[in-house]
């Protein structure tokens, strides 16, 4: 009882903290959600007021004449393959990392974390050159160089693979070694023993950092503004950026809150859906 007594104000304090965060977060979002399907005058006038009539012409607007339709397909084809590459890599890479001891496994390892030191705006110039170089590669070079989608894709899987490592080696040092062990006995390859054996078992790491690859690799902005100048290679957060900047002069400020919502559901749909396994796979470790 006196424990508990101790605890009850902390208790409340985070509480507390919680709530405001997520008054924080929330607030935002319902204010973008209703200002999409309110008119210019109900925007400015009354924000908070409900829209007397919901405008889901914003919506077509901002799909048609914006092209977010196009932009947001830009985005699904570099994100899945960004993070598809990114998981198949940084998994095999943490997992060696992680359960193969040899010379120079720190060291490596090491190199893998420094990258979440360095800030993106440092390399976006020598970035921007490395790219433009590669295009110079014979054969290959069209289609990996400037204003290519497989381009930003491999710079994606490139700054996503430091926290992938990071996370994954982490979470690959808890799994037990009896079952991989029993399996190599019996015959079973590494390739197998990690693809039929250690990624199931990691299922709850995997998914966790799964979405935080989809929710970080979505909503980049500087890479791509760096990459592509091609407006058809558009990715959603510069099509957004655009009307941003043509709303100055052409007053569509309610197509651009349809674009906002279009492109913050599809990840609100995610988190919600895979919530639980977020919460399991981050605490999966610390309970093992």
């Amino acid at each position: 009882m006196p424990r508990r007594h101790q605890l009850g104000p902390l208790n409340i304090l985070m509480h507390i903290a919680l709530a405001v965060w997520a008054l924080l977060i929330i607030v935002p979002l319902v204010w973008t959600f209703l200002a999409s399907v309110k008119s210019e005058d109900e925007i400015f006038s009354d924000a908070w007021s409900l829209p007397a009539t919901l405008r889901w012409d914003n919506f077509a607007r901002a799909w048609e004449q914006a092209h977010i339709g196009q932009y947001m397909l830009n985005s699904v084809i570099v994100v899945f393959f960004g993070v598809l590459g990114t998981m198949l890599l940084g998994s095999m890479a943490a997992y060696v990392l992680a359960r193969y001891p040899f010379r120079g496994n720190r060291a490596i390892y090491l190199l893998f974390v420094s990258g979440l030191a360095f800030p993106i705006y440092l390399a976006l110039t020598p970035l921007f050159f490395v790219v433009q170089n590669m295009g110079t590669i014979p054969l290959i070079g069209p289609y990996i160089g400037l204003n290519t989608h497989a381009g930003l894709i491999l710079v994606y899987i490139a700054y996503s693979m430091p926290f992938t490592v990071f996370f994954l080696a982490a979470f690959f040092r808890t799994l037990p070694t009896a079952v991989a062990e029993a399996a190599l006995v019996d015959g079973a390859s590494h390739t197998r023993i990690f693809f039929q054996i250690m990624l199931p078992m990691a299922r709850p790491g995997i998914v966790s950092i799964t979405i935080f690859n989809v929710l970080g690799q979505w909503n980049q902005y500087q890479k791509p503004l760096v990459l592509l100048q091609d407006r058809e290679k558009w990715v959603l957060t510069q099509g957004i950026a655009d009307i941003s900047t043509a709303a100055g002069y052409d007053q569509d400020w309610s197509a651009l809150f349809a674009a906002l919502t279009l492109a913050i559901l599809p990840m609100l749909i995610v988190y919600t859906i895979f919530q639980r396994q977020i919460q399991s796979g981050l605490t999966a470790g610390a309970l093992k």
